[in-house]
């Protein structure tokens, strides 16, 4: 059984993160609704890159979650892995400890910018390079996914609760896909296309794809990276790892293989699949494997 850092304590520490999490959503709401007034858009947005864009919201929400973790939680032997630091750092993150705390401020944020409603906040304690405890904060939809490493459950601000909805036993072709809006590419249009899904949904958000899944919604998620492109990063996929597997789901590399944290350069690349039942899992995995392979879709 892992025990966490001497001192902290399971209950209290959610019962922390839930009400730093819900001040998150204040900031995430107030930029949503100004960013629907074309005014305010240039004042929100903090720099001029289309494919990596990040906004006064990622900001705010970045420097409130980590004040409020070193506040609450002096002394403690943790470290926070933060998107937003990373990339205004020049310094290397290294950390010598078990326990990291990996953040996204704002996943999603072109959807933010979109107004689409697909963003989220994503918070996973990690432990030994894997996810822990994690949280999915969805403004938009008044939900806070949460997961304390045995169980996942989802509260609205209210604190009403609701249990996940995952729904298994389906094959392949009578799965229901969620894929990404802004970051497809030729290559899964087309093992999309081969696979014949029943249904495929489009969402901004790999927290919001996640939950998609957790709440019944949808069955799977398929992440392709192109060799040399851009891949997503730890900050993307701790969170909704945690609250996937705990709710009874998986999420692997297409071996089947579980995603490992804190490699150079925080990288997840390659093809990551995330489905609904940990049990059919490895073999949807084999199953997506073959078609690529028959198919010469990508190279593996």
């Amino acid at each position: 059984m892992i025990k966490l850092p001497s001192g902290v304590d399971i209950n209290n520490l959610i019962d922390d993160v839930r009400f730093f999490s819900w001040e998150a959503a204040d900031i995430l709401l107030y930029y949503s609704n100004l960013l629907e007034k074309s005014d305010y858009k240039t004042n929100i947005l903090k720099n001029n890159n289309e494919n990596d864009p990040v906004t006064l919201a990622d900001l705010q929400v970045n420097e409130l979650i980590i004040k409020r973790i070193n506040e609450k939680y002096k002394n403690i032997n943790w470290d926070i892995l933060s998107e937003e630091n990373v990339k205004s750092s020049s310094e290397i993150f290294n950390s010598k400890t078990d326990w990291i705390w990996v953040l996204d401020p704002l996943d999603g944020t072109k959807d933010f910018i979109q107004g689409t409603g697909n963003y989220a906040m994503h918070l996973a304690l990690n432990f030994k390079q894997k996810p822990y405890i994690g949280f999915v904060l969805i403004p938009d939809k008044n939900q806070l996914w949460i997961t304390d490493g045995k169980k996942t459950w989802c509260e609205k601000r209210d604190g009403k609760k609701y249990k996940t909805n995952l729904l298994n036993n389906k094959n392949l072709q009578e799965m229901t896909l969620v894929t990404s809006k802004n970051h497809g590419n030729e290559i899964l249009r087309n093992l999309i296309q081969k696979i014949n899904f029943r249904k495929v949904k489009i969402m901004g958000s790999i927290g919001c794809k996640i939950a998609s899944i957790v709440r019944g919604e949808s069955d799977i998620y398929i992440c392709l990276s192109l060799p040399g492109k851009s891949s997503p990063k730890d900050w993307d996929f701790a969170a909704p790892e945690s609250i996937l597997k705990a709710a009874g789901g998986a999420i692997t590399n297409l071996d089947n293989q579980l995603l490992t944290y804190g490699q150079t350069s925080f990288q997840q690349g390659g093809i990551i699949v995330a489905t609904n039942n940990r049990n059919t899992h490895g073999s949807i995995c084999l199953e997506i494997k073959k078609i690529i392979e028959d198919n010469g879709i990508y190279p593996l």
